[in-house]
């Protein structure tokens, strides 16, 4: 089961980034979700059968400090990752547009037992984007507001996990529809300047800053999950309020599985869209009007049928 926004195989073609029509070079499908179908004779984790998924990444040189506190997506000596990486036998890694995937056990993440594949593979890149800085800079208590930017793939997982940690959660977006739909589920509008504890921002198109800033309470955080090309905004603001900016991609091997369990445990799942293979050019147009709520999912195992 392979998730993504249906953007990688050579045979297909959208417009990249300067509007031009270009096929596609593997950028995507790093969201992989499966079951065993063998395993190695020195693997300890998993055996003939398991359901586990495999993230942005299939390897790093696991002796740096970043591999050794379990977030090897920040290796010093650089990751190999799932899509159009060189792997260690001088192949090019191609994702999960194929019949199967082979990687070691440390960068493979067990899925709770009765959770959905392919409700978990959406959970491997959008899902770990942003639990992993709400954990790190401690948004996992009750109490405390979140504000977040932009209810699409990743933000409205970053509006589950903050229910789900007992916050009130406020949604900003230009999209009124999406916006409606997600704040039915947080229960929860802006309440003015100086409101939030914490902003998870994940839009990567241009967006003013300075709006968002000034509801964050003193000594408040804004985290860039995000891409945008640039930022614009007013430092004096930064200064006065005590603001901080900080930015995360993905998460290691350890908040993976944790935030796995998590979902299990309070039975989180992201919304997606399943379609066979034969449909990804169909999704890609969808795509480029803005109309997939949240995710397409890859069946590759029914498509090949």
């Amino acid at each position: 089961m392979a998730s993504d926004k249906s953007e990688n195989c050579p045979a297909w073609a959208a417009k990249d980034e300067s509007g031009v029509l270009s096929p596609y070079k593997f950028k995507r499908s790093h969201e992989i979700v499966g079951t065993v179908q063998e395993v190695g004779s020195d693997v300890q984790r998993f055996k003939i059968g398991d359901h586990v998924g495999v993230g942005t990444f299939i390897n790093s040189c696991r002796d740096c400090e970043y591999c050794s506190d379990g977030l090897e997506v920040h290796c010093a000596n650089g990751i190999i990752t799932t899509i159009n990486s060189v792997d260690v036998d001088g192949t090019i890694t191609k994702g999960g547009h194929s019949s199967f995937i082979v990687v070691h056990e440390r960068y493979c993440h067990r899925i709770p037992d009765g959770y959905p594949l392919a409700l978990a593979a959406p959970l491997l890149c959008a899902g770990i984007t942003v639990y992993t800085p709400m954990i790190r800079h401690k948004m996992n208590h009750p109490g405390k507001s979140l504000g977040v930017i932009g209810p699409g793939g990743l933000g409205h997982m970053a509006v589950k996990f903050g229910k789900a940690f007992g916050m009130n959660v406020t949604v900003f977006s230009l999209e009124s529809a999406w916006s409606r739909q997600l704040c039915s589920l947080v229960g929860h509008g802006a309440n003015g300047d100086k409101s939030l504890d914490f902003i998870i921002d994940t839009a990567s198109g241009e967006h003013p800053f300075d709006p968002y800033i000034t509801t964050l309470k003193t000594a408040g955080v804004l985290v860039l999950v995000g891409a945008p090309s640039e930022m614009k905004l007013t430092p004096v603001r930064l200064l006065r309020g005590m603001i901080s900016i900080s930015g995360s991609a993905s998460g290691g091997t350890k908040h993976t599985q944790e935030m796995l369990d998590f979902c299990g445990t309070h039975k989180i799942y992201p919304k997606v869209e399943v379609i066979p293979i034969q449909s990804v050019n169909e999704a890609l147009e969808r795509l480029t009007k803005n109309d997939v709520k949240y995710r397409f999912v890859i069946d590759i195992e029914s498509s090949l049928e």
